[in-house]
């Protein structure tokens, strides 16, 4: 079944050839696993039951998925040069004070070299103080804490993206 005229990146999404579609779900995440998942459950009948599929994908992603997830997400404070969706999920970050993009890179580094991975935070609608203040909060946590609250941010920026890519013009718009 294809999706409604009001979801045209989810019909080319479904009759996409599979490189193509592998490609655009590379953008949403990188995690191989996941985009395996969304793609075994082509067509979609709508962009719930997408992100349903996504939803799930992301619920069955091991350590090493989660790892391959977060390797493709830039640390916050420094969006990936030329990739608007970084700018964009940052932008809270655009007019912070020098002094709390310093706290940030900090708390980033510090971060990192707890858990081996980026700070991975849904940042979207977040101001550079709520971003600072989730990192001061989280860097406390256990590992296994911080694996589940790291599954739960990368389920709500997976489910940002495919709605973008649901509703887009175009495939690659």
């Amino acid at each position: 079944m294809t999706a409604s005229p009001a979801a045209p990146g989810l019909t080319w999404l479904n009759t996409a050839v599979e490189s193509d579609a592998r490609a655009a779900l590379h953008e949403v995440c990188a995690a191989r696993t996941w985009a395996d998942a969304v793609l075994a459950h082509r067509p979609y009948t709508g962009t719930a039951a997408l992100l349903a599929a996504s939803d799930a994908a992301t619920g069955e992603l091991t350590a090493a998925g989660l790892a391959e997830a977060m390797a493709g997400h830039p640390p916050i404070g420094r969006p990936r040069p030329g990739d608007p969706s970084s700018a964009r999920e940052q932008r809270g970050m655009a007019g912070a004070s020098e002094q709390l993009k310093a706290e940030m890179l900090e708390l980033n580094l510090a971060y990192q070299e707890k858990f081996g991975h980026v700070f991975l935070i849904c940042a979207t609608g977040l101001t550079a103080g709520q971003m600072r203040d989730a990192a001061r909060d989280r860097i406390g946590n256990p590992a296994e804490t911080e694996r589940e609250i790291v599954r739960t941010e990368l389920t709500k920026i997976n489910r940002l993206r495919l709605s973008g890519l649901a509703a887009r013009e175009s495939e690659r718009a």
